[in-house]
């Protein structure tokens, strides 16, 4: 029974479908972890670190809500300690959205410097703003930052007038509730939970897990001699613990690169931290913890109701089953002013783009990319293509000739319309797209399918009365449009650019064999722009009692440094968890990626691990990365 669509062409015959079909319950609701990922002022030593400390709060709980037994009254009273208290974050609340079962839930997570007083939690400016999102129909958490100094539309809030100015004003303006208002009128996105964080407590924190270890790009030296004041840092380059003084320092500064180096350092150390309590958290460090994030925390929840244990538990197990690689992170592409102002705006169509990557991460990222940089074909999706997925497309939101409208728009999308009508009844709220779980790639071509709406719901129908694979019915909702589609983001194919060059290093190496205790590794092709860098080329030195070597290249670039890493400690946490493994030339290579682009590749071989690491923007391409890695020779084969 097929239909010819058209434009304009109001109402349609009656075809209704009833409306009980079950809700997925795959998770419940909870507010996630906070990660990194943009800026901070360096005026405040504090500033910065509620992009890592958000994290904190959620991860910690939930991996405290791991053990169970008998510790659940005690991290009970815990979540009890973090729920709303402050009217600041209570009126917020009315403007968050109550989380459906099964449904992805996002949170915002707001961090600010704490200040003195009766009105501190409403103060000052916020420091961190960002969005985490967690999709259980796919397993997946996404993270969207927004730079502080990006200039945004603030609404009208608590007798204030709408006004033009950095984002982070918004919480000077009306506290959270002006964060919340703004971030929504920006994205378009709605809330399910507000975790507001004074992050006072981060070196506290970081320092009851006895640190945590980073892959430090290059040497950071500031303490202002120069005369020149800024925040001062003394980092080596290379694998190793940064405790909190030192994580802090790494966080935040930005003074010889950018915001953006800086957001990626950010990023680096949320993964690292995660990695580090998948791998070795101790339960005897839970007090301590748990200590500094209740009197630092607030959550609040939209639906009228208090997050409790069970939520937090059920995180818990969403979390700790995170497949590797669904982990992903999208920012906004800004761009200043002027050069001499430096408050941000969106480069055309990023914040519209930025959202659906939040919104559409691709599971297949790095398998996709794998294939591309070895010349081969990406493999395929698991989500039929459009013109492989039949639909009918229903009215249930009694707005006149919706059905056929929204037909019209998937149809030339490429999806197989084959009818539109009227369902039962006119009182649907959320989009429904339902599907035949009988049906190869039914379900995920619901889940993208759902996703373009926005709000839309992806329910598994037995036994349905419908022939095609799904059936929308469009509910109140439905604002009138369609996102867009996510483009695949696989980068094409390319030669790598490396040269063969090892002159530089070779006396650095040769030095280095007489102090480590495993077979040294000399990088022979290296990237073609860049060269050995001239401030610590070569480092030795220990890591968890084992010998290890950092070479560090300048790339070139603004910033830009990439190494390689060779030690004995063979299971560091930065080595859990690998996209892929692909085999070649006698060795196994894991590859780690951020989104589609090669961050890391690692080998083990003698009874050592070596790594290349590309630089902090990943400005390395995915081709030059395996070269680097392939080009790693024994010291004794070369002259």
């Amino acid at each position: 029974m097929r239909t010819t669509l058209k434009r304009g062409t109001r109402g349609g015959h009656t075809n209704g479908r009833g409306p009980g079909s079950p809700v997925l319950g795959a998770y419940p609701s909870g507010p996630l972890s906070p990660q990194t990922r943009y800026e901070a002022w360096h005026r405040s030593g504090w500033r910065l670190a509620g992009k890592i400390f958000g994290w904190l709060v959620v991860t910690v709980l939930v991996a405290a809500g791991a053990f169970g037994g008998g510790i659940w009254l005690y991290l009970n009273n815990s979540v009890n300690a973090v729920q709303a208290k402050s009217k600041a974050v209570k009126d917020a609340e009315a403007f968050l959205e109550a989380p459906l079962p099964g449904q992805p839930t996002i949170a915002m997570i707001i961090g600010y410097d704490q200040r003195k007083g009766p009105e501190a939690d409403v103060s000052g400016r916020s420091d961190t703003i960002m969005l985490l999102r967690a999709d259980p129909s796919n397993d997946t958490l996404s993270l969207l930052s927004f730079p502080r100094d990006l200039l945004v539309e603030i609404p009208a809030c608590h007798g204030n007038a709408p006004t033009v100015d950095r984002i982070n004003a918004a919480y000077t303006y009306c506290g959270p509730l002006g964060t919340v208002k703004t971030v929504q009128q920006l994205t378009g996105l709605k809330s399910n939970y507000l975790i507001v964080v004074n992050f006072s407590g981060f070196k506290r924190v970081v320092n009851q897990l006895d640190g945590v270890y980073i892959d430090v790009d290059h040497r950071y030296f500031n303490d202002n001699s120069s005369g020149e004041q800024y925040a001062t840092i003394n980092l080596q380059p290379g694998y190793q613990k940064l405790t909190g003084g030192a994580a802090l320092d790494y966080a935040r500064f930005r003074h010889t690169d950018s915001d953006f180096h800086r957001s990626s350092r950010q990023q680096a150390f949320v993964k690292a931290l995660k990695q580090q309590i998948s791998t070795s958290f101790s339960l005897t460090k839970l007090p301590g913890i748990i200590h500094a994030i209740t009197e630092t925390v607030e959550v609040g929840r939209g639906g009228k109701k208090k997050i409790d244990f069970g939520t937090v538990l059920g995180y818990a197990r969403f979390l700790y089953g995170l497949p590797a690689g669904h982990f992903f992170q999208s920012s906004i592409e800004v761009e200043q002013l002027s050069p001499a102002d430096f408050r941000l705006q969106p480069k055309s169509g990023a914040v519209e783009k930025a959202v659906q990557d939040f919104l559409n991460p691709d599971v297949n990222a790095a398998e996709k990319a794998t294939q591309a940089a070895g010349g081969g074909k990406p493999p395929k999706s698991a989500t039929p293509k459009p013109s492989e997925v039949s639909m009918i497309v229903l009215n249930g939101s009694g707005v006149d000739g919706i059905a056929n409208e929204v037909g019209v728009t998937l149809a030339e999308r490429g999806y197989l319309v084959v009818d539109t009508g009227n369902a039962d009844v006119y009182d649907y709220f959320n989009t429904e797209v339902r599907y035949d779980p009988a049906k190869a790639g039914a379900k995920a071509a619901a889940v993208a399918l759902a996703k373009q709406f926005g709000d839309a719901k992806a329910i598994s129908v037995a036994n349905p009365d419908f022939d095609t694979m799904l059936e929308v019915v469009v509910g109140t909702t439905f604002q009138g449009s369609l996102a867009p589609i996510t483009p695949d983001k696989t980068p094409e194919h390319a030669p790598p650019t490396v040269v063969r060059s090892y002159d530089a290093v070779l006396p650095y190496l040769r030095k280095a064999k007489k102090q480590v205790d495993f077979p040294v590794l000399v990088p022979t092709v290296i990237d073609v722009q860049s060269s050995l860098d001239t401030e610590v080329p070569v480092r030795v030195y220990t890591v968890n009692r084992h010998d290890a070597i950092r070479i560090t290249y300048n790339g070139g670039g603004y910033g830009s440094y990439w190494g390689v890493q060779e030690t004995t400690w063979t299971d560091a946490p930065i080595l859990g968890d690998a996209n892929v493994t692909k085999k070649s030339g006698g060795r196994t290579y894991r590859l780690y990626y951020d989104g589609a682009r090669l961050h890391l590749v690692a080998f083990e071989q003698n009874g050592a691990v070596y790594w290349v690491s590309n630089t902090i923007l990943d400005e390395l391409s995915n081709e030059t990365m395996l070269a680097i890695a392939k080009g790693l020779q024994p010291l004794a084969a070369l002259k």
